[in-house]
């Protein structure tokens, strides 16, 4: 059934072939195509698209010449204005858009994909169907100079802090991108004073897997290297399909380039798509149309700039003053409000704590500080009202 839907696809393409095998015949011919990324990007996506066995002579012969040619690649792409590869693909886009889509031009405009990647972090998107995830654990200034050396086969780069929620969320992001087959870690990994560790824990985990019985890295160096957040499936599925490239403590931009191009040139292509068994929707915050009064009184602040502190009063419901607090930071303030319980409500909480850090800011930089009622409109027991 393979071969005769195959064999449907290639003689609907009609002048398509001819086209095609005539463009890449130019390719082989053209010097500068042999060591370029976009002539391999094509000839692989020509195998994928159209078999062997469906295959006409004059395209065989095509692509056995520009094979002859190919040289070790030394650039994904050199922008020409006609790219023989390109057209050759195009000339065959119908064959089987999957195939296809498989095969990055990199003088292809940057391409995101709506809905990738699911989780947000410290990461630059530049490609989707790019076979390259390049990650600069601590070292963010690594990002934009290797995203403008090698954005061709790089889909995302970004730093990782963490040896288990960051290497959660970037096993997360990338299973969710079936063409990204390999990582590049680079770049200096976090202070053993620290203790994170999380590039030695994200190679260790490609290397040695984890433990059964509680999903913690084997061999992790790092505090808590233990990925409570992913199924095992997951992690199988990633050590399987993605490799791992182990550059810490490489911060030179040309070597860096040079792994992801080494990379990209050994493509294996679409690996199979990762089916999470259980996903965590996003939920939509709201804002009350009516705050409700915390019993336990309400608070003014103030701040002191003679004295550098804030001050904040507590008042009972009916007005009468309880407490005086000051502090030089928001979080001296909140918390003795806390520890004496002078507040029993988790809105009015959040309310102070992002009224304190308003505050704070003020004395800090200059500002003027006036007590504001939140985006709601807070009842009066929140103070927001009362005379200052």
């Amino acid at each position: 059934m393979g071969t005769s839907v195959q064999n449907v696809a290639a003689t609907s393409l009609g002048d398509g072939l001819s086209d095609a095998a005539r463009q890449l015949q130019e390719a082989a011919n053209a010097r500068k195509c042999w060591a370029c990324g976009c002539l391999r990007h094509a000839l692989d996506a020509i195998d994928r698209a159209v078999p062997e066995p469906s295959r006409r002579e004059d395209l065989t012969a095509a692509m056995d010449a520009a094979r002859v040619h190919l040289a070790p690649q030394r650039y994904a792409c050199l922008g020409c204005e006609v790219c023989y590869p390109a057209i050759a693909l195009n000339a065959l886009g119908p064959a089987d858009a999957g195939a296809m889509d498989a095969a990055v031009c990199p003088t292809e405009a940057v391409e995101t994909r709506a809905g990738w990647p699911p989780l947000p972090g410290s990461y630059r998107v530049l490609r989707y169907h790019a076979p390259v995830a390049v990650c600069t654990l601590n070292s963010d200034e690594l990002i934009d100079p290797v995203a403008t050396a090698e954005s061709g086969a790089v889909a995302m780069i970004g730093t990782l802090q963490t040896e288990n929620l960051g290497i959660e969320r970037l096993i997360t992001n990338i299973l969710a991108n079936p063409f990204i087959r390999f990582v590049v870690v680079c770049g200096a990994d976090s202070q053993k004073t620290i203790g994170h560790l999380p590039g030695q824990s994200l190679v260790a985990l490609a290397r040695d897997g984890v433990n059964a019985a509680n999903r913690r890295i084997i061999n992790a160096k790092g505090k808590r290297p233990v990925l409570r957040n992913l199924e095992p499936a997951a992690i199988d599925h990633f050590r399987r399909t993605v490799e791992v490239v182990d550059l810490i403590g490489i911060s030179e931009i040309e070597a860096i380039v040079t792994a992801v191009r080494n990379c990209a040139g050994r493509d294996p292509g679409l690996a199979e798509p990762y089916a999470p068994n259980s996903t965590l929707a996003p939920v939509v915050g709201t804002v009350p149309e009516k705050m409700v009064s915390d019993p336990a009184g309400y608070f003014v602040i103030f701040v002191d700039r003679l004295r550098g502190l804030l001050n904040m009063e507590h008042y009972e419901n009916n007005g009468v003053l309880t407490t005086i607090i000051e502090g030089r930071i928001a979080a001296e303030v909140y918390m003795t409000a806390i520890d004496r319980a002078l507040l029993s409500r988790l809105d009015h909480a959040a309310y102070l704590g992002r009224e304190l850090a308003r505050a704070e800011h003020a004395l800090s930089s200059g500002e003027p500080y006036v007590q504001d009622a939140a985006p709601e409109r807070c009842s009066a027991s929140c103070g927001c009202h009362a005379e200052k």
